[in-house]
């Protein structure tokens, strides 16, 4: 730290310590003031502190002390909770709210030694704190500009340390507690400055229970998974010298053992945490590794932060500091990798409660929102090449799931695991079924209303061509698909779900129509007003586009997955990555081979599959902003929800795949197996 850093932060933290005590702020902010300054006296002297080697019992009391305020039981008092804060008077809620989250940030730099992110945090605290106790207070509009000055002031700074920190593997702190703790020693735990649940601890004391090989297999499937995406899409994993690990705490363990497989690989790991900053944030979803959500409500409450600041000087300002950032370390992203995703399942589902008080984006925000998403893909692209880079996801479960855990955890091992040779040959019989027709018939069963027709592209040499990706167990763990990228004129119907959880949301009696393969109405039955379902339909699986087009059309064949999901009684807590092969699904957004359309793509029998364009990706050749949504948001109808799916041939005739929830054609019988076991 420079001379004049530490004097800065030396004068800030002193005037913190002597806030903490005082009654100078006028009601009703004073409570604010007061609380805030307490908790910045606690992560100053967290950053202070030259070693976190304290007794573990005093670890959890600190852990709890930092996250009590947005626990379930306390959150209706935080002013981090926007239904609280909005019992300042006038506008100052959404504000002060906002600055409560922005707060919260001082317990990740405290524990990186980030003393840059504290000193001008500490110093817009004492900013905002000097005009409510300089005699009069300040206009909602002056608290406004003070917060919206800090944001773009020190964007640059933020943009660059978050790239840096996705692309250096010296930027280490993660990397050394995985690799150099006493993973035996669970105080490990509580120096990442996450929150640790009890699904962190007890998922690092099952991890550490099981014997190596078992640790090995586990992290040789990831790691595998990896190398094997780079194989199948005929990428050099040569040319790159680094990958991003993510990952949820508990998992060390199996995450020590992949940083030594892709080190066998000539791959440095690099993992980075979630980000903390607003300007860094959107929506609720975490990046990177994180520790256990002490309340889902809050990340909810917050994922339209940036409502505050987003404009379009904004937006413009926040490209420019992306570019910069990544001209600075353009070596490094050239040889980034890609993600290694490891994901849990297993908490409670949670259905968040919408509330007006929050911060929101207005329309022509959510268009500005849109675009400079877009436009940030496109700059990160430029950078790190979507065409040279690949990517693994895998998941497991937390033990939340239930008493069942263990058994749980290696039954999904098994899944994770399956025979790649045997389904390749089953499924391969799946395509060529698909690949004599142009057109698939959905229908739903026992409630479920879903008709859909789905329109195949025409296969001009069907002995070299083929439109569905047969998917084994590479980049995305477990096996159990085939998909394609369907055309969108005529293409349309219901799709119609009871219950499905999206992003740990839960929707209820989901209900899209489609036309032209776009989504024209929509509906659920999660809230009582019609305008609230259709503003979550939007927020979360339009995200703000006012049609969003079908990217993919898949049939899962993973019925060990569903029956596992039936056996315990677990399928509402199935991640995404293990749903979708276990039936139909349908992915709105952006196909799977976004960005990378003209790359050929070739299956394990030497096709090519045709099937990676649709009539919006094919707009990228016109304007690239008309050409992708920035999202895929996979929805699955179960078997025991599906009626049938049966190609159409060119003489009117139908082949069947499934019907009434079995596969029927000839060469997949294998796969009625796990769902006859159950006995349904």
């Amino acid at each position: 730290m420079d001379e004049l850093l530490k004097e800065r932060y030396d004068l800030a933290r002193d005037r913190i310590l002597e806030i903490a005590c005082e009654d100078g702020c006028p009601a009703p902010f004073d409570g604010f003031f007061r609380s805030y300054a307490r908790l910045l006296k606690e992560t100053t002297a967290i950053l202070e502190r030259e070693n976190n080697d304290l007794p573990l019992a005093d670890l959890q009391e600190e852990n709890v002390r930092l996250y009590q305020e947005i626990l379930p039981e306390n959150y209706g008092q935080s002013f981090a909770n926007p239904d609280h804060a909005k019992e300042l008077p006038g506008g100052y809620g959404k504000l002060f709210c906002f600055l409560a989250c922005e707060l919260r940030g001082s317990i990740v730099y405290a524990y990186e030694k980030r003393w840059w992110d504290m000193t001008v945090l500490l110093e817009l605290f004492l900013e905002l704190y000097g005009e409510f106790v300089s005699g009069e207070i300040p206009s909602e509009k002056t608290v406004q500009n003070i917060l919206t000055a800090y944001v773009e002031d020190y964007a640059q700074e933020m943009t660059e340390y978050r790239v840096r920190e996705q692309v250096d593997p010296e930027m280490d702190f993660a990397v050394r507690l995985v690799m150099d703790s006493d993973l035996a020693d669970l105080r490990y735990l509580y120096r990442f400055g996450e929150y640790i649940s009890e699904n962190e601890l007890r998922t690092a004391e099952f991890l550490n229970s099981l014997p190596e090989e078992e640790i090995e297999l586990m992290a040789r499937t990831f790691t595998e998974g990896y190398r094997k995406g780079f194989i199948q899409a005929r990428k050099d994993l040569r040319k790159k010298k680094t990958v991003n690990i993510q990952y949820r705490l508990g998992f060390e363990r199996m995450i020590r053992s992949a940083v030594r497989q892709f080190e066998e690989m000539g791959l440095s790991p690099v993992i980075y945490r979630h980000a903390s900053h607003a300007v860094l944030r959107r929506n609720h979803h975490r990046g990177g590794y994180t520790g256990g959500y002490a309340n889902p409500q809050y990340d909810y409450d917050h994922r339209q932060d940036h409502a505050l600041f987003l404009s379009e000087d904004f937006c413009t300002r926040r490209k420019r500091c992306l570019q910069n950032a990544y001209e600075a370390v353009k070596d490094m992203a050239n040889v980034m990798g890609g993600p290694a995703v490891l994901e849990t399942f297993g908490e409670d589902p949670f259905s968040p409660v919408f509330k007006e008080s929050c911060l929101l984006l207005s329309e022509t925000q959510k268009n500005l929102d849109k675009n400079l998403h877009n436009d940030m893909i496109q700059i990160t692209n430029r950078y790190i090449p979507q065409e040279e880079r690949s990517f693994t996801i895998i998941a497991f479960p937390l033990p939340e799931i239930g008493p069942e855990y263990p058994e749980i955890f290696r039954e999904v091992i098994r899944i994770n695991t399956l025979d790649a040779g045997r389904y390749q040959a089953i499924q391969q019989k799946i395509i060529d079924t698909l690949d004599s027709g142009e057109w698939v018939e959905v229908k739903g069963r026992d409630g479920n209303e879903t008709d859909l027709l789905i329109h195949l592209h025409a296969l001009k040499d069907p002995d070299r061509q083929t439109n569905f990706e047969n998917c084994l167990a590479d980049v995305n763990i477990p096996l159990g698909e085939v998909f394609t990228s369907p055309v969108l004129a005529g293409t349309g119907g219901l799709l119609h779900v009871k219950k499905v959880y999206l992003e740990g949301l839960l929707f209820k009696d989901l209900r899209l129509v489609l036309d032209c393969g776009q989504v024209i109405d929509y509906s659920c039955e999660n809230f009582d007003s019609e305008e609230e379902n259709r503003r979550y339909i939007e927020d979360n699986i339009l995200f703000h586009h006012p049609r969003i087009a079908i990217g993919e059309f898949a049939i899962g064949t993973n019925t060990t997955a569903y029956a596992c999901g039936r056996r315990y009684q677990i399928e509402e807590r199935m991640p995404i990555l293990i749903a979708e092969k276990t039936g139909p699904h349908f992915a709105m957004g952006d196909t799977c081979y976004s960005w990378e359309e003209d790359r050929p793509v070739y299956n394990p029998d030497g096709k090519e599959i045709i099937a990676r364009d649709n009539e919006i990706s094919e707009m990228r050749l016109e304007d690239v902003k008309l050409a992708y949504f920035g999202c895929h948001t996979d929805i699955t109808i179960p078997y025991d929800e599906l009626g049938s799916i049966r190609v159409i041939l060119d003489d009117g005739e139908m082949a069947p795949i499934i019907e009434n929830g079995r596969f029927v054609l000839t060469g997949t019988e294998e796969l009625n197996q796990p769902l006859d076991e159950l006995g349904e």
